[in-house]
């Protein structure tokens, strides 16, 4: 299992840097992937989208999947 700082992570985090939520859908989270792109383009109106943004990579770049055994 992948874990924090793999590959699939890295190229998550850089998909999201460019759209926000991209990464999280990437990696299969379609829940948290709409809630970080609507959270960041709703939040762009009144320039703090780039918190969101920011977020979305950091959350991609860290996301451990859970364990299946």
């Amino acid at each position: 299992m992948s874990g924090q700082g793999s590959g699939g992570n890295v190229l998550a985090a850089i998909c999201s840097f460019f759209v926000p939520g991209l990464g999280q859908l990437v990696q299969g989270r379609l829940l948290a992937a709409f809630a970080f792109f609507v959270a960041a383009a709703a939040l762009w109106f009144v320039l703090l989208g780039w918190v969101i943004h920011l977020w979305s990579v950091i959350d991609a770049a860290r996301w451990k999947a859970p364990l299946v055994s």
